[in-house]
């Protein structure tokens, strides 16, 4: 097993907890390697993204996206009506999954479609406008030399 050192990490930076516990998450031996369903994550611009996934055979009312605590929840449950068919081989997947993409801050759901199998959710992130990068002046101070020009003014 390999172990990872944070100590550096907790002592030159504050109010980072989420990443140490995302990474306990990753490092951890609990961790359950879904494979099912199969899922791409594509970057579609620079601040965007879309979340594919593989549904074949899920109709829009057996599938359930939704987001709270700063995850995404995908889910899928299927009545079985398929108790009357006779298969001799079944290879397309059916089974109810639970699967949860944890998001950044500022991370936002703009929509999602369900088309040819797939499930496409996109992604934003909108960053306020007070946590954005601002330019603050820098006032400049007057010299002794234009409070002596000043002066010389007002005789």
């Amino acid at each position: 097993m390999r172990t990872l050192n944070l100590a550096p990490l907790h002592r030159a930076t504050v109010g980072f907890d989420q990443i140490t516990d995302m990474m306990d998450r990753i490092m951890s031996n609990d961790t359950n390697n879904q494979t099912y369903p199969p899922y791409n994550i594509e970057k579609t611009a620079d601040d965007s993204w879309r979340i594919s996934i593989a549904v074949a055979g899920f109709s829009d009312e057996d599938l359930n996206v939704e987001v709270k605590e700063n995850a995404l929840h995908v889910t899928a449950n299927r009545s079985e009506d398929d108790t009357e068919r006779n298969y001799v081989h079944r290879g397309i997947a059916t089974r109810a999954f639970n699967r949860r993409f944890h998001l950044a801050d500022h991370v936002k759901i703009t929509g999602a479609s369900h088309e040819n199998g797939m499930l496409h959710i996109d992604l934003i992130r909108e960053v306020p406008e007070a946590l954005k990068p601002r330019r603050i002046e820098i006032a400049k101070t007057a010299s002794k030399e234009t409070d002596v020009i000043e002066a010389e003014k007002a005789t």
